[in-house]
């Protein structure tokens, strides 16, 4: 599983394979390794996905109904540090 993926990008080879091994659970049960394998494998999942989301949402920029920019000031300010604005 050590194939270069984009960034952000969960491997589908990663979704397969915990898919395939909750199927197993619930049909024959999981070996020790194969526990130990599906928690390692969802941990991994959890870091990319939670990576992602905090990507999508640093890139956000919110604005009210009048048309104002409201985004909360972290958010730009991380906005500002990665480049991403020019005010």
């Amino acid at each position: 599983m050590n194939k270069k993926v984009q960034a952000g990008a969960i491997p589908q080879e990663l979704i397969d394979r915990i898919n395939e091994l909750a199927k197993k659970k619930k049909t024959v049960g999981l070996t020790d390794v194969e526990r130990q394998e599906q928690a390692t494998l969802r941990e991994t999942y959890l870091a990319m996905f939670r990576e992602n989301f905090r990507s999508h949402v640093e890139m956000l920029q919110v604005y009210d109904k009048n048309g104002k920019e409201v985004t909360p000031q972290k958010v730009i300010d991380i906005q500002r540090k990665r480049g991403l604005r020019d005010n």
